[in-house]
């Protein structure tokens, strides 16, 4: 859906788009993402003028639909509460949190949102990713996947398996640095729920790679077209098929900058894509070995003459 009350800061172009899906404002003219945090107004309004309070949600623990006790000590016409009435409106607050927490799948989901809120602030996340990860949780716990493992395993892995699904370039490294937990044990429990749950996952965007990446580096326009062509190239003979994205999409803007002359080094690229230069190393020599004819898109020479300093 295209948008004309947004304003680019880059190249101060108005038409921009808004991607729903992955909670993202794009501008069409330049490709920067202006925001990666959105919410769809018209839905908003609708539950604004639906309901009052807590919205529905699957992110929380009684997904919104439990009574809540006030903890003011006035009736209806705001007349002060009897010291009687007082001590009796206490015990109706103290057993109405017990029974809300009285089970252990309350407190779990509880813990488990509260966890998941937090990574939401740290990694920027839309709240369609939010809600997706809620989801695959609540069915992780249903088949008693959670018990004997780490809330914070099992919920890190909902989160990126939800961002695959949603189409949002998130990395296992990502969410384990930002979460404070080893990449292997998040690893292990990822392969543990999709095995479970029968979890198709869908083949991550290599565009959205390629612009992520450039973005962090902070590469020229020229050079992300051009790593997107050479990107699109290699896609039709199925190279990166079985590789790590972010690796692949970082070899790519490699030999983009070598072609467009914008000077980066290996190192610089790596660190934009969170890979090591020996990840970046290896898949330029496996491009070069395989002989392609990239050209006009990059010349023979680039990729025959570059790798000697390496």
């Amino acid at each position: 859906m295209e948008r004309r009350n947004i304003i680019c800061f880059v190249c101060k172009s108005d038409r921009v788009i808004t991607d729903h899906e992955s909670g993202e404002v794009i501008c069409s003219n330049c490709g920067l993402v202006i925001s990666d945090n959105i919410q769809d107004s018209t839905d908003a309004m609708y539950d604004k003028s639906r309901k009052t309070g807590v919205t529905n949600s699957l992110a929380r623990y009684d997904m919104g639909l439990s009574t809540i006790m006030g903890k003011s000590n006035q009736d209806a016409g705001g007349h002060i509460l009897d010291a009687a009435m007082r001590s009796r409106m206490e015990r109706l607050r103290r057993w109405d949190l017990r029974i809300k927490t009285s089970t252990s799948n309350n407190r779990n989901l509880r813990d488990a949102f509260d966890q998941l809120h937090t990574s939401k602030d740290k990694l920027g996340l839309p709240d369609s990713i939010v809600e997706k990860t809620a989801y695959i949780y609540r069915k992780a716990q249903q088949r008693g996947l959670v018990r004997g493992r780490a809330i914070s395993a099992v919920l890190d892995a909902a989160l990126y398996i939800a961002c695959r699904e949603l189409g949002i370039p998130k990395t296992l490294k990502e969410i384990a640095v930002a979460n404070n937990i080893k990449r292997r044990t998040l690893a292990k429990s990822y392969r543990l729920l999709i095995t479970e749950l029968d979890i198709k996952i869908p083949i991550i965007d290599s565009t959205k790679c390629i612009i992520k990446i450039s973005n962090t580096a902070n590469l020229n326009e020229k050079t992300k077209r051009k790593a997107i062509d050479i990107m699109y190239h290699l896609n039709k003979k199925e190279i990166p098929a079985g590789k790590d994205p972010m690796g692949i999409a970082a070899t790519v803007l490699y030999i983009a900058c070598l072609y467009t002359g914008e000077k980066r080094t290996q190192t610089d690229i790596a660190q934009a894509a969170g890979v090591t230069e020996v990840t970046l190393r290896n898949r330029y020599r496996q491009i070069k070995r395989l002989e392609l004819d990239l050209a006009p898109i990059v010349t023979r020479q680039l990729l025959i003459g570059k790798v000697e300093h390496m």
